[in-house]
């Protein structure tokens, strides 16, 4: 089974958070694992809870998306037990009894409407990341001809994130600021974001991997793209930069580092100092081993052997 594509997840306010309790049976709280935090690893904590149940029909889950830093929120006042973390985790959350451990690789990618009258240049030229300076910390852009070589006056229309997340603060560190630092108009969750940009034929803006594209089909939901990153910046997308036209390759060629980095980053399950629970811990050992197996046909990356082993023994 697939994750859930993006229309099911989609958010109707600002307020809203998405929810979802694998299992409503009456199983006692100790059978219980609960999660909460990045839109980036929702999707896979769906996934994998899901394939864990399998072989544990007794175990619940209860996984809500609400930001990176809703996730730590909760973990830190013993709401959840875990927080999905798609950020590098910070010395104060560290100070505070956040116990991280790194659980797959995904990244954060600059988005576009393919119904943009500049869409064709969009694909052939890409924009360096001066230009997303431009559009995104500076203000210096106001239409897309001012990034890409055209006489037409389509304006840019930029929108970022309004909730503290990990991908907006890895989009940011990218440019050399902080997420306060973007400007646009916000919009709440990656869900949302990607919605708006579908809805915007000159808008611009940025999803993880997995709100971009289907994973059953491996091409991007309809209107939506990825804006190519000219990482060398000749003015032009050349071969080696040219790896976004569908999932399978797009994740490849971050596996293999050719995308930058950040924006492709680590993503955490995060406890409240080092597991002693014997149900979390089970679920962590096996994430880091049988759950790696699920990544990559939905959109993720694993880390390396090496990473691997380092995370397992941390945990012990």
């Amino acid at each position: 089974m697939s994750i859930y594509p993006i229309e099911i997840i989609m958010f109707k306010s600002i307020s809203l958070f998405i929810s979802i309790l694998l299992c409503s049976s009456c199983s006692r709280p100790e059978n219980n694992i609960t999660m909460s935090g990045a839109f980036g690893l929702y999707p896979l904590a769906i996934k994998w809870a899901e394939e864990y149940k399998k072989i544990h029909p007794e175990v619940s889950f209860d996984i809500s998306a609400g930001g990176a830093g809703k996730g730590m929120a909760d973990m830190l006042s013993e709401n959840v037990d875990f927080a999905m973390l798609s950020r590098d985790i910070s010395k104060r959350e560290l100070e505070k009894g956040s116990f991280p451990v790194a659980v797959c690789i995904d990244a954060v990618i600059p988005t576009c409407n393919t119904q943009n009258p500049e869409y064709k240049n969009i694909l052939k030229q890409g924009l360096s990341r001066e230009d997303f300076i431009n559009i995104f910390i500076t203000d210096k852009v106001r239409f897309w001809g001012d990034v890409i070589s055209s006489d037409l006056k389509t304006s840019c229309n930029v929108y970022t994130r309004s909730d503290a997340a990990g991908a907006p603060e890895t989009w940011a560190k990218f440019l050399g600021k902080k997420q306060e630092d973007l400007l646009g108009i916000g919009v709440f969750g990656d869900p949302g974001l990607a919605e708006a940009i579908k809805n915007d034929p000159q808008s611009i803006g940025f999803n993880n991997v997995v709100f971009i594209y289907n994973p059953e089909t491996g091409k991007p939901h309809k209107n939506l793209s990825a804006i190519p990153i000219d990482i060398n910046n000749n003015g032009t997308i050349d071969p080696d930069e040219n790896f976004y036209s569908n999932l399978s390759e797009l994740v490849e060629a971050i596996g293999q580092g050719k995308y930058p980095k950040p924006p492709a980053r680590l993503l955490y399950l995060v406890s409240k100092g080092k597991m002693k629970n014997k149900l979390q811990l089970d679920f962590i050992q096996w994430v880091l081993n049988d759950g790696q197996k699920f990544l990559k046909e939905n959109g993720y990356i694993q880390l390396t052997e090496e990473q691997l082993n380092q995370e397992r023994t941390k945990i012990q």
